[in-house]
C-alpha cells in the first residue's frame, strides 16, 4: 500500500459531478457484432434500442432510484441520436414522461419522486460523425414529435448538417469536440449532471482529459463503457 498518496484539495465550487452513461444496446450494436459492415446499411439509420437495450435502461432506472442518485441530478444532457434519447427518457424520466406527458408523479414500479431533472439534447456529445447511417440523426422536428419532453432548443439546424456520407470523423476530431463539450459544460450552472452519450465519444474525450492522471487511474477511467453503464466522475477546474 502506498503510504504517501498524491493528494490534492480543490474548493467545492471548482468542481462538478458528472454521471457518464453510454446508451443502452441499439439494434445496430447487435448487427455490428455479427458483421461490422452491417453498420453501413441504411436499415440502421439513427438506430433505436433493441429489446435487450430496453431492459438495460429499465435496470439502470431502478438502480439510480434505489441509490438516491436521481434526487441529486440537476440536469440530464443527451446526444440527439435516437438510442441516446430513448435511454435518457427511460433512465431519468418519470413514467409520465416516458408516455409523452410532462406531468411527473409516480411510475409503474411504485417509485415516487417530486424531482425529475430536465433533459436537454446537445449536438456536441453525439457519436463519431459520418459514413455510418446509424450515426445520422433524424430531423429535430421529428425528434420533438417523438420526444416531446426533451428540450431541443440548443440545436440550431433541423436537418443533420454535421453527418457526411463520404467522410468519417477522425480520432483527433472527436477528442477536440469532446473537449469543446466539456468546456461548454463547465459554463453550465448545474453542479451534478448526467450525460447520455456514445462509446467512441466517451473513449476519446476521456483519453484527452486523462493525460495528467497516473496511468493506473487513466486506465480505469478510460476503459470501454458497456451498453447502459453509468460511471460517475468529478471534473475540476485547476485554475
Amino acid at each position: 500500500m502506498d503510504a504517501n498518496p498524491a493528494l490534492s484539495l480543490y474548493p467545492l465550487g471548482h468542481s462538478k459531478i458528472l454521471h457518464l452513461v453510454r446508451h443502452a444496446q441499439g439494434i445496430h450494436n447487435v448487427a455490428g457484432e455479427k458483421d461490422h459492415n452491417a453498420l453501413l446499411s441504411p436499415e440502421y439509420f439513427d438506430a433505436q434500442l433493441s429489446p435487450l437495450g430496453e431492459q438495460q435502461a429499465g435496470n439502470l432506472r431502478k438502480q439510480i432510484h434505489a441509490s438516491g442518485q436521481l434526487e441529486r441530478i440537476d440536469l440530464v444532457i443527451t446526444s440527439p441520436l435516437c438510442r441516446a434519447l430513448q435511454t435518457a427518457i427511460q433512465v431519468f424520466g418519470s413514467e409520465d414522461q416516458i408516455n409523452g406527458s410532462k406531468e411527473a408523479n409516480i411510475d409503474n414500479s411504485g417509485i415516487s419522486s417530486l424531482k425529475f431533472p430536465p433533459i436537454v439534447a446537445v449536438e456536441l456529445c453525439r457519436e463519431r460523425l459520418g459514413v455510418h447511417p446509424c450515426d445520422k440523426r433524424r430531423t429535430i422536428s421529428e425528434n420533438r414529435s417523438r420526444f416531446p419532453t426533451i428540450d431541443f432548443s440548443l440545436i440550431e439546424s433541423d436537418e443533420d448538417i454535421s453527418w457526411k456520407a463520404d467522410a468519417r470523423e477522425t480520432d483527433e476530431e472527436i477528442a477536440a469536440r469532446g473537449l469543446k463539450f466539456m468546456n461548454w459544460l463547465w459554463t453550465r450552472p448545474e453542479k451534478e449532471i448526467a450525460i447520455v452519450t456514445h462509446h467512441r465519444f466517451l473513449q476519446y474525450t476521456l483519453n484527452a482529459l486523462g493525460n495528467d492522471c497516473h496511468p493506473s487511474v487513466k486506465n480505469k477511467m478510460c476503459k470501454k463503457f458497456e451498453n447502459c453503464e453509468l460511471r460517475s466522475m468529478i471534473i475540476v477546474d485547476k485554475e
